[in-house]
């Protein structure tokens, strides 16, 4: 199976913001500073949250329960030294549906953060992952 490479474009808009995304595709706007939007920092916990999330859906689909809801809530601890990259992240999944029970979620969440989760297994591998769940 070949290797698949991706691509992505950064135009600075002044400042410390940058818009960017695949060539030709839609594009979202980073801000260092995080007032016009998301600083890079919150943008890739968002990613490894949405990634999560993706990979949630998909598995709850194949175990036949219809979500309603799902909510994540990310938060992540950084180092205060240089680099202040993350040292751990923590996701809050609420979640509703039909036939949706606390291990199916959990199930899927473990599934998600262990084996499928790109995002996730492209971070450093001692940022350690943790989780709650709640079922509305």
């Amino acid at each position: 199976m070949p290797q698949e490479t991706k691509h992505a474009t950064l135009t600075w808009q002044g400042g410390a913001r940058f818009d960017g995304g695949e060539p030709g595709g839609p594009t979202i706007l980073m801000d260092g500073d995080g007032k016009a939007s998301p600083s890079p920092v919150v943008a890739l916990l968002m990613a490894a949250a949405a990634c999560s999330g993706i990979d949630v859906v998909l598995i709850m689909e194949k175990m036949r329960v219809e979500l309603t809801e799902l909510t994540i809530a990310a938060s992540g601890v950084r180092r205060e030294e240089q680099p202040r990259r993350f040292l751990s992240m923590h996701f809050d999944f609420r979640m509703a549906g039909a036939g949706l029970d606390e291990t199916k979620a959990r199930r899927a969440i473990d599934l998600s953060i262990e084996k499928y989760c790109s995002v996730v297994h492209s971070l450093a591998p001692d940022i350690a992952i943790t989780y709650d769940v709640a079922i509305a």
